[in-house]
């Protein structure tokens, strides 16, 4: 028996619309289970999140109504960015972020989100363009893998608590534009950026760090000594 052409034409088509609706589907389904983790793993003393989160909700696109959620449609549950600065929200870095698969901004700054950034941050916020996690109470050291969040165009993890080198691989993020680690714990050379230059300000009050852009270059000489020297040593 031979199919018709049209018939066959018209089955592919079905079968095509079914995969696409539910790949929409569960990728709906995972950003709200993501929004639902994130108000789960974190305190929320001034019930920012426990007031305007309500999941007892079906229709497609009530996430998009949350304080602080921006969707790519209206009327589609799928996350854009969150923003959610200055909520008082506590607690460690909330990993149920993962589950907003099409996410490309995040901010968090100006809470009490504490502990460590984490290690494979980039399958995370793999797409992310913006990364905000600045004036909290992070520690550790900055991970490598995030010079593998290839999009950053923003990355401010200024006023923390951070320790240890930045990594050099994060001078390799071509599309980044704004970068702050001001106020924190770091030591050791400032990376040397592929396609940016950054003020002093961006890497301040790190009592450990040299290199451009800061005075204190990476032998213990400021800049303006090391040029007076260089000027004695021509007269």
């Amino acid at each position: 028996m031979t199919l018709d052409f049209r018939v066959f034409s018209t089955l592919i088509s079905i079968l095509f619309l079914l995969l696409e609706r539910a790949s929409f589907t569960y990728s709906a389904q995972s950003d709200v289970d993501c929004l639902r983790a994130i108000q789960n793993s974190l305190e929320d003393p001034f019930n920012y999140l426990k007031s305007s989160w309500s999941f007892n909700n079906n229709t497609e696109g009530f996430i998009c109504k949350f304080d602080g959620v921006d969707c790519w449609k209206p009327d589609e549950n799928r996350v854009l960015t969150l923003r959610l600065s200055s909520m008082g929200l506590k607690g460690e870095f909330p990993l149920g972020v993962a589950g907003c698969s099409s996410l490309t901004g995040l901010d968090l700054s100006n809470n009490e989100i504490y502990g460590n950034i984490p290690n494979n941050i980039s399958k995370i916020l793999g797409f992310s363009t913006s990364i905000d996690l600045s004036s909290n109470q992070l520690s550790g050291e900055i991970p490598v893998d995030l010079a593998n969040c290839a999009y950053s165009n923003v990355l401010e993890l200024d006023n923390n608590q951070l320790s240890g080198q930045i990594p050099a691989q994060i001078g390799l993020l071509y599309r980044l534009k704004t970068f702050n680690v001001s106020n924190n714990r770091l030591t050791g050379q400032v990376p040397q950026f592929r396609n940016a230059t950054f003020l002093a300000d961006s890497c301040a009050n790190n009592t450990g760090l040299c290199g451009n852009p800061l005075s204190l270059l990476c032998g213990g000489f400021s800049k303006k000594i090391n040029s007076a020297a260089i000027v004695g040593g021509l007269l």
